[in-house]
């Protein structure tokens, strides 16, 4: 039975480990528990949070409000043909158990954001993406819980107004719709997206180019670059590679002919944010308990008993000294809450 728990450590419910508290909790396994929740609740003037594996935020305090945490399990396939299948997934299902699920089973699509910490809910409100793909190329649609009707709610791709690392769930509709579950629609001829990072070199490695071979590759990549959460607190890329106009970045390349682009269109260029970073000297530097990563300067890192504004003031001043020495506006990634 679901129960509404009070003053609630989230510390377990979000990878950087930051120990905060939420006023109230409530952990849901099926559709009916939440909409009889919401039905029948009678806190007032409450704040929302919708928090799924909190893979993606920042707590710099305790939360005043109620944290909803979606239990929602399940895979099935929903719809086949001769190309692709449509496949329903709960909320909660572990992102790369999804994935390795849908390579054991020769279904493509998704290989290339192998290894990427979180759960299924929380794709399309990130957009996540790595290597090439995005979430939104193959996120069909998803069901959710309106908080304000209580109902439950299909928004279709184009309905998510996804863009780089972004969708409606993060601006106008943030914490105002629960999602249960996604459709995801994977093909059953892949065609491989080889083109970025390492991926190509690291095949030559294999006889064969397959599934199973590429989210192999993928995975070493991404363990040799990035931390394990269960190891050391992080919340994986900080901040967004920034994109910019292409005459700026002309003007930028000219005096640091080294710093890594990527053409977007032929007007936008897209930047490096862990190179900018890397050159203001703060990779592997200490500020308290908070930290850049050794290896990889775009992760920031809990070193111990960080709290979270010592994370965020972190961030802040790198944000201040990529600007100040490359003119380059940093985004966070990271929801700091």
């Amino acid at each position: 039975m679901a129960i509404l728990h009070k003053n609630y450590s989230l510390k377990a419910y979000n990878t950087f480990g930051i120990d905060a508290k939420a006023n109230y909790f409530f952990q849901f396994d099926t559709v009916d528990e939440i909409q009889s929740f919401l039905n029948d609740n009678t806190l007032e003037n409450v704040n929302y949070l919708i928090l799924g594996g909190g893979s993606n935020l920042l707590f710099t305090d305790d939360y005043d409000g109620l944290v909803l945490h979606p239990n929602i399990k399940g895979i099935k396939i929903i719809e086949e043909n001769d190309d692709s299948v449509l496949v329903k997934a709960g909320a909660n299902e572990d992102w790369d158990e999804f994935v390795a699920w849908a390579v054991e089973n020769n279904y493509g699509g998704i290989e290339n954001l192998s290894n990427i910490p979180g759960v299924v809910g929380a794709v399309p409100v990130q957009n996540i993406g790595a290597y090439g793909v995005e979430a939104c190329h193959v996120v069909e649609k998803l069901d959710a819980i309106s908080i304000e009707s209580k109902k439950q709610v299909e928004f279709q791709n184009f309905h998510c107004e996804f863009d780089y690392r972004d969708s409606i769930f993060k601006k106008e509709y943030k914490n105002l719709f629960i999602i249960t579950h996604v459709y995801f629609r994977l093909t059953k001829k892949p065609e491989f997206n080889l083109e970025y990072g390492a991926i190509k070199k690291e095949l030559e490695n294999y006889n064969e180019v397959n599934l199973k071979n590429i989210r192999e590759v993928i995975i070493k990549i991404r363990e040799s670059k990035l931390p394990d959460p269960e190891v050391i607190g992080n919340a994986g890329s900080f901040f967004k590679n920034p994109i910019v106009e292409t005459r700026f970045a002309e003007k930028l390349l000219a005096k640091y002919p080294n710093c890594p682009n990527y053409e977007v269109d032929n007007k936008n260029t897209k930047l490096a944010a862990g190179w900018l970073i890397e050159q203001c000297g703060w990779k592997g530097k200490q500020v308290g308990q908070a930290g850049v990563h050794k290896d990889q300067a775009l992760v920031l890192v809990n070193l111990g008993n960080a709290k979270g504004y010592e994370v965020l003031r972190l961030a802040n001043d790198i944000k201040k000294s990529v600007l100040i020495k490359f003119g380059v506006k940093l985004e966070m990634e990271v929801n700091a809450i």
